[in-house]
């Protein structure tokens, strides 16, 4: 009985990371909203099936905006995942917004005020 390696999740999901940041650099270098956000980490769900890439992005940006504009892309990310890597299968991936650090401000905020 072969030995199931339960890191292939992680695994998957960091090189997704890593291939999509080459993507969103190489073919959306130009757009304002995309180059604006940095990813910041992924989750794995359903084996290798489905892969969430959390982003932040700077102060004062219009999150609506940048939310609508990367659920834009997301196709034809994909697509272009698919084309970079050396498996059967592609992931579907889905581009959330990370908010730990608007949380972390958020708890500082709490703590002064103490």
């Amino acid at each position: 009985m072969p030995i199931k390696n339960s890191n292939r999740g992680e695994r998957m999901a960091s090189k997704v990371q890593t291939l999509v940041g080459e993507i969103l650099r190489d073919k959306y270098g130009d757009d304002e909203i995309v180059s604006s956000i940095s990813l910041s980490g992924t989750d794995a769900r359903g084996g290798t099936q489905f892969v969430k890439l959390y982003y932040y992005i700077p102060h004062n940006s219009d999150k609506d905006a940048i939310e609508k504009r990367m659920n834009e892309i997301t196709k034809n990310v994909r697509f272009e995942l698919a084309s970079r890597m050396n498996q059967k299968y592609t992931p579907d991936i889905r581009f959330v917004y990370d908010d730990t650090l608007d949380r972390a401000e958020r708890i500082d905020e709490l703590l002064k005020n103490l």
